[in-house]
């Protein structure tokens, strides 16, 4: 039988009152201590675990975002997805507010994200403001290149973006760069308890799954150019035709 707090919560955001529903939510770790309330969170359905998580990022903590289980997490982010003013910046001050709070349990965190469907987007979705910096990092294990963001937004940067993929490619070795690779900056350094941070710990925890989301984001490179080359109306070609196939078998 659920907990009278996860009815509650329920009509609270049905109602439009998600304050509400997070200040019963936390009631309840106020009355029965926390690990009453992530048993309550096991209970509420992941979509509107999410819809409180929306309202509260590291300028509005919650205690709901401090005691979220990477498994209760991982379900409710991965449905961020669904709302129409999904922004990177939003997306990631989420995941940040609740990954970060205790930095040995980051890995955690993006490894059960990674899991489920719609993780490896959910992923390259958090790192969509910082694209070609995470595939420089990718390549040279280094965060010290500065992206010139106009001449990426721009038609004529089409040659550069085809050829950077080149460069990604044969840089990458589809996996031989990343597996086994030893950190050229230590995590110490970029602690920022943001998106370097998180991308240091995916490469260099998560190898697997980082390569399967900077695959993620070499596709949607792939798509951006193929976009602008028909708005251009010229011939669009794969700038590596074999890593379509090694692609596809992943």
């Amino acid at each position: 039988m659920n907990h009278p707090v996860v009815v509650e919560s329920l009509q609270l955001i049905l109602a439009g009152d998600i304050a509400g529903a997070e200040r019963a939510l936390v009631a309840v770790a106020d009355d029965e201590g926390d690990q009453a309330l992530v048993a309550v969170l096991d209970q509420l359905p992941p979509k509107d675990l999410l819809a409180v998580m929306r309202e509260f990022d590291s300028s509005k903590e919650s205690i709901v975002n401090m005691v979220v289980t990477p498994e209760q997490f991982a379900r409710a982010i991965v449905l961020e997805k669904k709302y129409d003013d999904r922004t990177g910046e939003k997306l990631r001050a989420m995941i940040n507010a609740v990954i970060h709070r205790e930095s040995q349990r980051v890995g955690e965190y993006l490894e059960e994200i990674a899991n489920l469907e719609g993780g490896y987007e959910t992923l390259a979705d958090y790192f969509q403001d910082r694209f070609e910096e995470i595939l420089h990092f990718a390549t040279l294990g280094t965060f010290t290149r500065e992206f010139d963001h106009e001449a990426f937004e721009s038609i004529k940067s089409i040659t550069l973006l085809a050829e950077r993929l080149e460069e990604i490619d044969e840089s990458l070795g589809f996996g031989d760069a990343i597996a086994g690779s030893k950190p050229k900056v230590t995590r110490a350094e970029i602690a920022d308890g943001d998106w370097m941070e998180t991308a240091w710990v995916l490469r260099y925890e998560l190898e697997d799954e980082f390569e399967h989301m900077v695959m993620t984001l070499r596709s949607r490179w792939q798509r951006l150019i193929e976009m602008q080359l028909a708005a251009s109306g010229e011939e669009v070609a794969s700038p590596n035709p074999a890593h379509d196939a090694e692609e596809s078998a992943i």
